[in-house]
């Protein structure tokens, strides 16, 4: 069974790192969607993935248009603080992809209305300064939830 993790415009080198390593240790695939916020040349993103990059199954997209394009019979989740739907209601099945967007921004509303009955959400508290938890905990919780309803296959 594969899982694909999607980043739309990641913008914070590290967390992409971070990613990186959670789904290298856990076979989910990469996707990432342009433009980034840095390059994946620079240090802290091969820091925060350590040697874990040549294990990395890892597509590029420049645009939410050629992703969609190039996976479309893809199902995909969007994780959003937006959604009436927690990510535990969802039964993921295989070779589904869950979106996360930019740091700053999420994924663009207009994707989010076009896709509602998809969207997900991680419950927390609202707190006003404090809108979200960090994006690379946020897929850690989301691809652990989806091999946890697999049976963590191929897991020791």
């Amino acid at each position: 069974m594969k899982l694909n993790i999607v980043l739309l415009e990641p913008e914070i080198p590290q967390n992409t790192g971070n990613i990186a390593r959670t789904c290298v240790i856990t076979n989910t695939a990469l996707h990432i969607i342009g433009p980034m916020g840095f390059s994946l040349d620079e240090k802290q993103v091969k820091r925060a993935g350590l040697d874990y990059w040549d294990l990395l199954e890892f597509k590029y997209y420049d645009s939410y248009e050629e992703f969609v394009s190039k996976n479309p019979d893809a199902t995909i989740y969007y994780a959003t603080t937006k959604a009436k739907k927690k990510f535990t209601d969802v039964q993921y099945e295989e070779n589904c992809f869950i979106m996360f967007g930019k740091e700053t921004a999420g994924i663009p509303k207009a994707i989010l209305d076009a896709n509602q009955e998809n969207c997900i959400r991680i419950p927390m508290l609202h707190i006003e300064k404090a809108r979200s938890l960090n994006l690379s905990n946020s897929v850690a919780i989301s691809v652990y939830e989806a091999l946890r309803q697999w049976d963590f296959p191929g897991m020791i």
